[in-house]
């Protein structure tokens, strides 16, 4: 692991925020370097209001959604609500549903199907809206570059409004209207929406039109919240506001869905990262394993019985998405060493037999062995499909266009693409991106890093040693952490073991941490996964340097700080 300390902001604003907030100096550290310069930019950041959210009628093309729905209602027209399969197009189209559902009876949903139709607006999703009287259909997370299905639909007398937040072309499709912050001539003053996000503008504006409250609607946050931290969108702006009432919503009266989903996690208040990694990948394994359309029952169901029983269907989908995960991962990792490929410079694996919807998981997993831009293949309708992932720096949608001479079609975007090759033309193209990655990675690229906003000691941190500190009182409040707004990373030099560390765990991989402040004498816990093999160095009393965020630990009714702890080395 590298480690990289952020640029440090400028004192005069650290001392400012210092003077101003009185809090502890790292603390107006910390959000200097976030941008934040005076007491009411800080006022806003630790208290977002609801009055922070922009008017949705700035946004390009939300006057003509909001008159065509209308009107579609007025005339007694079917709404189609439409959505991608993954947690961002799921959660997007369980919020307009929703809403237009609670005045509204003639509103259905459709969830394309992973491996029958693929990602975005697909021909058969407008023969089914065709089939079945759907005038208008509001496309959520697809859609901006649908021309020729918006064309199709048109022909078949069907309106379509769509609702996305992915990079538009220059030219744009065809519809009653697009709701897109980032075509160039929107003047949405935040870009950075996710597609339920998107959704959620929609219903403000058709509530606004209505002169009623945005109260009235806020309990529609907590999906929004569940996009944010799935879709990996920035934490800033307004995102940050739907986030932190979305994680308000989910903590004190969540949708049945949402409280169904979360009944094995452990009670506490929810976090982005628990969104990310407990709510999201059971969302997700329903288009994986069977089909989206059953996160979105979930999602709407009001019933908490039902949902229960969704919910436990979910739930065995993930089990057998993490068994598929697994075992392909293993195998991937096999296929690897077999084909003596551990010293390149990307990684390409195929089976035909893998399964479609976990293969962008495996690529992930694999990255961690081998910290190198990968795709894993596997056979889908005649061609290998392929899911794409890369490493900081380095640009794979970028590698994908120097080799598109073997590809039949690709997209995506820095850090993940999908991609389709023909059979007989994966050995030229594995070649062939091997080759473009080589020539264009950086070896700064290649060495996974650890972006440290500060160095710190134990004593800034806890100079009374209390259980729960002021300076971590104040951490907290500065959550929802994400892009845009990470949990901050902290060095600490210079400390060593108390005698209290130790492996803990399966197979004894992770450690058990209590370490000691060599300049203050201050001791402070913490807990390193996947760091067991760290145990000789830390226990062999020599001083070392740690990498850790600060996070709650709960234990017997008890509420203490502990270290997250991500590296250690020898003493600097």
């Amino acid at each position: 692991m590298q480690w990289k300390i952020k640029p440090e902001p400028e004192p005069e604003i650290v001392d400012k925020l210092y003077q101003d907030l009185k809090i502890p100096y790292k603390n107006a550290y910390l959000l200097a370097q976030r941008g934040i310069k005076d007491f009411d930019e800080a006022r806003r950041f630790f208290r977002p209001s609801l009055n922070d959210l922009h008017d949705p009628f700035l946004m390009k093309g939300m006057h003509q959604a909001v008159q065509r729905i209308e009107n579609a209602i007025q005339n007694n027209e079917k709404i189609l609500v439409y959505g991608d399969y993954d947690v961002d197009g799921t959660t997007a189209v369980s919020v307009v549903f929703s809403y237009l559902k609670e005045f509204y009876d003639k509103v259905d949903t459709y969830i394309p199907d992973r491996y029958s139709e693929g990602y975005g607006i697909s021909k058969q999703g407008v023969d089914f809206a065709h089939k079945h009287n759907f005038s208008l259909v509001i496309a959520l997370d697809c859609g901006t570059k649908a021309f020729d299905k918006i064309d199709y639909a048109k022909q078949k007398s069907i309106d379509f409004i769509i609702g996305d937040h992915h990079t538009p072309d220059e030219q744009i499709p065809k519809a009653v209207a697009l709701l897109n912050p980032k075509q160039k001539d929107c003047p949405y003053p935040y870009k950075e929406l996710s597609g339920a996000g998107i959704g959620f503008k929609l219903i403000q504006a058709l509530h606004q039109s209505k002169g009623l409250d945005i109260q009235d609607i806020i309990h529609y946050l907590d999906l929004v919240a569940v996009s944010i931290g799935a879709d990996i969108v920035p934490i800033t702006g307004e995102n940050r506001t739907m986030a932190y009432f979305g994680l308000k919503q989910i903590e004190l009266n969540p949708r049945p869905g949402l409280r169904a989903l979360s009944r094995n996690v452990d009670d506490k208040v929810m976090e982005i990262n628990d969104l990310v990694f407990t709510l999201a990948p059971r969302i997700n394994a329903a288009g994986r394993i069977k089909h989206g359309k059953e996160a979105v029952k979930l999602l709407v169901e009001k019933e908490i019985s039902v949902a229960n029983r969704f919910a436990d269907e979910i739930e065995a989908y993930n089990i057998e998405r993490r068994g598929y995960d697994k075992d392909i991962t293993e195998e991937a990792l096999q296929q690897i060493i077999d084909n003596n490929e551990t010293e390149g410079f990307s990684t390409v694996v195929y089976d035909e037999n893998w399964h479609k919807g976990v293969i962008g998981i495996v690529a992930s997993r694999l990255i961690d062995t081998y910290y190198r831009p990968t795709i894993v293949f596997t056979k889908s309708n005649g061609v290998l499909a392929g899911s794409v992932r890369s490493v900081s720096g380095f640009n794979v949608y970028e590698a994908l266009q120097a080799c598109q001479e073997y590809i039949i079609q690709f997209g995506g975007h820095k850090y993940a693409a999908g991609l389709t090759v023909a059979p007989e033309a994966y050995d030229s193209f594995k070649k062939k991106f091997e080759e473009v990655v080589k020539n264009t990675i950086t070896q700064e690229s290649l060495t996974p890093q650890i972006q440290i906003d500060t160095q710190i000691s134990f004593k800034e941190i806890n100079p009374l040693k209390e259980d729960y500190p002021k300076f971590f009182r104040i951490l907290k409040q500065m959550a929802p952490f994400g892009p845009g707004n990470m949990n901050p990373v902290f060095l600490t030099e210079g400390v060593n073991d108390t005698g209290y560390s130790r492996p803990v765990g399966k197979d004894k991989a992770h450690l058990k941490l209590s370490l000691r402040d060599l300049k203050s004498g201050i001791i402070m816990n913490g807990i390193g996964f996947n760091l067991g093999h760290k145990a000789e160095l830390v226990k062999s009393g020599v001083p070392v340097s740690i990498v850790y965020t600060l996070e709650e630990n709960k234990w017997n009714n008890r509420v203490t700080m502990q270290m997250r702890v991500k590296d250690i080395k020898p003493r600097f």
